[in-house]
């Protein structure tokens, strides 16, 4: 563990410490982008509402991983209701893509991300 001043860092103290400082205007680049794979984008079965939370959990994942949003959150940062997100999450669940982990009353869920990629079924001749 890292000592400052004499006294053990807190793990918050180095999570918050950035050692990489952008040094740009371009809004893109110092707010990053999430990459969605082109399995989820061109999955016919799922909603759009489905695909765009899928890509949320990913930005959560990746972007904020000190983060941990509940759906009132994500209801926001997509500019949907709790209800709606609830069902986008259920979508992706019965897909097989999001396995939840349900932790109580006022706690936030934990929601593993799966990268199940299935063939398409043949044709039948």
């Amino acid at each position: 563990m890292e000592r400052r001043e004499g006294k053990l860092a807190s793990i918050r103290e180095l999570i918050a410490e950035k050692n990489i400082k952008l040094d740009t205007l371009d809004p893109i680049a110092r707010f990053g982008f999430t990459q969605v794979p082109n399995f989820i984008l061109t999955n016919g079965n799922l909603g759009v509402g489905a695909k765009l939370t899928y890509a949320m959990f990913l930005h959560y994942a990746w972007h904020k991983d000190h983060c941990f949003p509940g759906q009132d959150r994500l209801g926001q940062d997509i500019g949907m209701s709790k209800s709606r997100v609830n069902e986008f999450i259920k979508e992706l669940e019965n897909a097989g893509l999001v396995e939840i982990t349900r932790r109580g009353q006022g706690k936030t869920n934990i929601y593993k991300v799966k990268f199940v990629v299935k063939k398409k079924p043949k044709p039948y001749p």
